[in-house]
């Protein structure tokens, strides 16, 4: 008899700027995984919708507001780490209202989608790369 997973979903946002960059932000220290690289968003609460959370994540984290109609899922991430599985929808931002600012002490730098394997990311954001070239380019 396998040991069931905790299962964790979370939700995250690929922000693209009119030059075709993405917005990374950097985990801070005193997280799991700090000083790697993801894209913003966060876990689902119970009885939340995904856009909900991402709206409510983006708006916390960036000081921005996002509407829904300007979230398109692109793409999902699956990955097993040690204590959880990650199941982690990527949706593409490229409108909302205001300037993405650090929130959170974590740093943020817009990069272009080829450049994106040049950062440290966790496991589950690497596989997330490859949709990102080939819907923006490199």
């Amino acid at each position: 008899m396998s040991v069931p997973v905790r299962l964790l979903l979370v939700v995250a946002a690929a922000l693209v700027d009119a030059d075709g960059r993405v917005l990374m932000a950097q985990r801070p220290e005193g997280k799991a995984l700090a000083g790697l690289w993801e894209f913003p968003g966060g876990k689902v609460e119970p009885g939340e919708r995904p856009e909900e959370t991402l709206i409510r994540e983006l708006a916390e984290e960036l000081g921005i507001t996002v509407k829904e109609p300007c979230l398109a899922p692109l793409t999902f991430a699956s990955h097993a780490y040690p204590d959880f599985h990650l199941l982690m929808p990527l949706y593409i931002c490229r409108r909302w209202d205001g300037n993405p600012q650090s929130r959170e002490a974590q740093a943020l730098r817009w990069v272009r989608p080829g450049a994106l394997r040049d950062l440290p990311m966790p496991p589950a954001d690497l596989p997330l790369i490859p949709f990102l070239i080939d819907l923006l380019g490199p």
